[in-house]
């Protein structure tokens, strides 16, 4: 049995095989991980192996990707003390690894953090390590940590594991536990498929069915007024994030074939309400990159982005909101994100910075119905009436902003 441990201990570690692991984790996790935003751990079969999949790695990828994390020894080769680290080094690590726009994006360990470790953005292991019980059930559970930002653009509801050592060919046997606890805990990709087709035929058809799928300025003023409450909005963000998410994992498998073309709609639906209710002005958070590629071919004729597109807040605003395409919900929407975008620009103007926070406050009681679209619309466009006011004030009196916003206030009654 011993000579058994040994001889695999070898093999895993053949000068051969580690230069093709690391190549295959690099080019997999470039291409499959870390369009997600996520991080990944490369599970080695002990404290060598780390080492030697360390200098392979940076082969690959740059240096600053990935660290190794295992415990040192006095006693061990130079080869292994090359990673020994003080622990105040560790701790920085361990605490850079959880951030998502941080390095490490990969951590290479043997023991060391499998268990105990809580870090939500790691998504993928790759398991090159045999293991049994209750230690591969916590590493699987490492990556099963469910992940959601605050604004529901990013939903990991689970993680995903790779194995090059065989253990989930014969998942029963190398965890002793009841089957049913197993297939809780793991599933396989058939699994994910089955539960992308039942997403897809079974919550997407009641999205789809909100447009003509030429997404005209009527289409967008029905996304805007269906999406208007924010429990609808959060509750479709983390339903759409799910599915990309499968999405991303499963592809390019053909079994997608029957689903490319709603799946490419839906994405474009999201596009459109995540664009009109964002809460910045500017959206600097793409799809996940294979979702992206598919948007831009298949719908990117669609010019879903006019109707949205930003006004210059001056004395044609008015004008040209009247005159723009679509109906008042988007015209609101667009006349929202165009004041907060000028006193972004102009922050040293305090009568725009209170026009901003005024229109905030329109822009709350609109998605809570609690003001007509309408009447949302006429008070932006009295916000933008009293603006211009204001500055023809000023300029007949010479005075720059914030001289007129104290001239103004300081005469204002009490």
């Amino acid at each position: 049995m011993l000579d058994r441990a040994v001889n695999l201990k070898n093999f895993l570690k053949g000068k051969e095989r580690i230069p093709k692991v690391a190549e295959f984790v690099a080019k997999h996790y470039t291409e499959n991980v870390e369009p997600l935003g996520y991080k990944a751990f490369l599970v080695g079969v002990d404290r060598e192996a780390c080492a030697l999949y360390k200098h392979a790695l940076d082969q690959f990828l740059p240096p600053e990707y990935s660290e190794v994390v295992y415990t040192g020894n006095n006693n061990d080769s130079a080869a292994l003390k090359e990673f020994h680290m003080e622990e105040k080094k560790e701790r920085q690590i361990r605490k850079a690894f959880t951030k998502l726009n941080q390095y490490p994006k990969i951590l290479i360990v043997t023991e060391k953090l499998l268990t105990g470790f809580d870090a939500p953005v790691l998504y993928a292991m790759y398991l090159d390590k045999p293991m049994r019980d209750h230690t591969l059930l916590q590493a699987i559970a490492r990556v099963n940590r469910p992940y959601e930002n605050e604004q529901a653009e990013m939903v990991k509801p689970h993680g995903f594991v790779l194995d090059f050592v065989g253990i989930f060919d014969k998942l029963e046997k190398a965890l002793a536990f009841d089957s049913d606890e197993i297939n809780a805990i793991v599933k396989d990709i058939a699994l994910l498929k089955g539960l992308f087709k039942s997403k897809m035929e079974q919550k997407v058809p009641a999205y789809l069915a909100l447009i003509t799928k030429t997404f005209n300025d009527k289409d967008v003023d029905t996304l805007i007024e269906h999406f208007r409450d924010p429990e609808r909005r959060k509750e479709f963000f983390k339903e759409y994030k799910e599915i990309e998410m499968l999405y991303e994992i499963i592809s390019p498998d053909a079994f997608l074939r029957p689903y490319i073309e709603p799946y490419a709609t839906l994405s474009a639906i999201y596009d459109v309400v995540r664009k009109a209710y964002t809460k910045r002005v500017e959206v600097d958070r793409d799809f996940q990159r294979k979702t992206n590629n598919l948007v831009q071919e298949h719908v990117g004729t669609y010019n879903v982005n006019a109707p949205l597109e930003l006004v210059e807040i001056n004395e044609r605003t008015i004008e040209l909101i009247k005159q723009k395409l679509g109906g008042d919900g988007t015209k609101v929407i667009n006349l929202i994100k165009s004041i907060e975008k000028k006193a972004e620009k102009e922050s040293d103007d305090p009568f725009l910075i209170a026009m901003a926070e005024r229109a905030k406050l329109v822009q709350e009681s609109f998605e809570n119905r609690q003001t007509a679209t309408k009447d949302a619309l006429a008070d932006l466009l009295a916000l933008v009436q009293q603006n211009e006011d204001r500055k023809k004030e000023q300029a007949e009196k010479g005075f720059d902003g914030l001289t007129f916003f104290v001239y103004r206030t300081s005469w204002m009654p009490r």
